[in-house]
């Protein structure tokens, strides 16, 4: 995604990130989009497309090492959002904020993982 970006001359904006269906991380089988936060104007080309990726409330914490163990991270924050009764229906969140563009060792990977939850007027 970068080296599209690159070559059509758009700036990142902001980490690489993604957007992923429960049914992911639960059944191993689910939708999935991955994003680069871009300046410009990207047109559309093959699987590639241009779209907003609009704001949600979040529970986050952040998953420092290789993504193999991420799913840590993903319980401890569904069972935060459980035991306060605060989930809702959403896609979870990755912001892949020292990635592997970045770093040479998969254990300097750095992950903010977000769970969608609600947040009351009060």
């Amino acid at each position: 995604m970068h080296g599209f970006a690159t070559a059509r001359g758009l700036r990142c904006t902001g980490p690489m990130g993604g957007l992923f269906a429960n049914e992911l991380l639960q059944d191993e089988r689910g939708g999935a989009l991955v994003f680069v936060p871009l300046d410009g104007d990207a047109r559309p080309v093959g699987r590639v497309d241009a779209l907003v990726v609009s704001g949600a409330e979040l529970a986050v914490g952040v998953h420092r090492g290789p993504l193999h163990t991420i799913d840590l991270t993903y319980g401890d924050l569904g069972a935060y959002a459980a035991r306060h009764e605060i989930g809702v229906d959403g896609p979870l969140r990755e912001y892949y904020l020292r990635s592997a563009l970045d770093v040479a060792r998969d254990d300097d990977l750095v992950t903010e993982v977000g769970w969608p939850i609600f947040r009351s007027a009060g």
